[in-house]
């Protein structure tokens, strides 16, 4: 009986050492209108009861929805072990959904995006997992897409061999221009032959499908706030002056993006344990005031890592 006991106390104790990595995932989809394929990649989302959506953000004007994953990762990269996570397989049965359901030659939205799926980023989101664990699973699934599903894939921080930033990339593929009325992008934005050779995959780019994004880098929040404004550039002149780019916060990258008829957003991802909200509101207030503009109240599109932990601890 006690050497039952014994192995039963091992498995747990185990158990209890396999999940204590946890890793974060945000899968970014070019669709949020249509409701039924939203809801059908929830639903894959939810199917393996070892990983956790915790959250999905839809936005009208973007076109584009954000699904929050959780999960344990297990293996050592640094000493060559495989690194395992549930991730995967959902990740890979979600994106084989999107493609099929989504053509970006009917897509439309005030969201820059090169691919159906357009960004995939993994987080080390407990204290044990490490950003090594992060990217070895991002290059897994870039492998996935690019090898697999035959769609070029660009790397970027810790998953990129040089750790190039994701806004590098993306200035490199033009993702930052519009390409209709100034304010929206429509269709395949990238042009038939990649101005970049991908890191995995083909360099021919489908038009149906796009490219994708895979990257890997610390926990970040994110945090829109709106003005009540439709100057579009006024509103990205302001916008640069919040990024350390142009001496605002180092750590907070930020787009202006057209939301509505009398409204456009600054979109920011801020590293928490640098730069809080409130702290990114003030500064966006009185930037604004300058020019006249009224400013509302931001608001998070994700949860924070401590609730996400939390939440993780309550299901798995």
């Amino acid at each position: 009986m006690e050497s039952k006991h014994a192995d039963q106390a091992k498995v747990k104790a185990k158990l209890s050492t396999m999940h204590s990595k946890v890793i974060c995932c945000k899968l970014y989809v070019s669709e949020s209108q249509n409701a039924m394929v939203v809801d059908a990649l929830s639903r894959i989302g939810q199917k393996d009861p070892e990983v956790i959506l915790l959250s999905k953000f839809e936005d009208e004007y973007y076109n584009r929805v954000r699904y929050t994953l959780v999960s344990y990762i297990t293996g050592d990269s640094s000493i060559g072990e495989v690194v395992f996570s549930p991730i995967r397989k959902v990740l890979l049965a979600m994106i084989e959904a999107a493609f099929s359901a989504i053509n970006l030659e009917f897509h439309c939205g005030t969201h820059p995006r090169i691919g159906v799926v357009d960004d995939i980023s993994f987080h080390p989101l407990s204290q044990a997992a490490t950003m090594e664990d992060a990217a070895q699973l991002a290059k897994l699934v870039a492998s996935d897409i690019g090898n697999g599903l035959q769609v070029p894939v660009f790397l970027y921080a810790a998953a990129h061999p040089i750790g190039k930033s994701v806004s590098a990339v993306r200035r490199e593929l033009g993702y930052y221009r519009p390409n209709h009325k100034d304010i929206q992008w429509a269709g395949q934005v990238l042009p038939d032959t990649l101005p970049m050779k991908p890191d995995v995959g083909p360099t021919h780019v489908s038009r149906e499908r796009g490219a994708t994004m895979v990257g890997a880098k610390p926990f970040v929040e994110s945090y829109n706030v709106p003005i009540l404004c439709k100057d579009v550039p006024t509103v990205r002149r302001i916008t640069r002056r919040v990024t350390g780019r142009s001496g605002g916060f180092p750590t907070v990258q930020a787009l202006a993006l057209f939301h509505g008829d009398n409204c456009t957003e600054i979109a920011c991802l801020l590293d928490p344990d640098h730069v809080g909200a409130d702290q990114v509101q003030w500064l966006v207030e009185q930037i604004a005031e300058e020019q006249g503009l009224e400013v509302d109240k931001g608001y998070f599109t994700d949860l924070s890592r401590d609730t996400m932990l939390e939440r993780k601890d309550n299901k798995l």
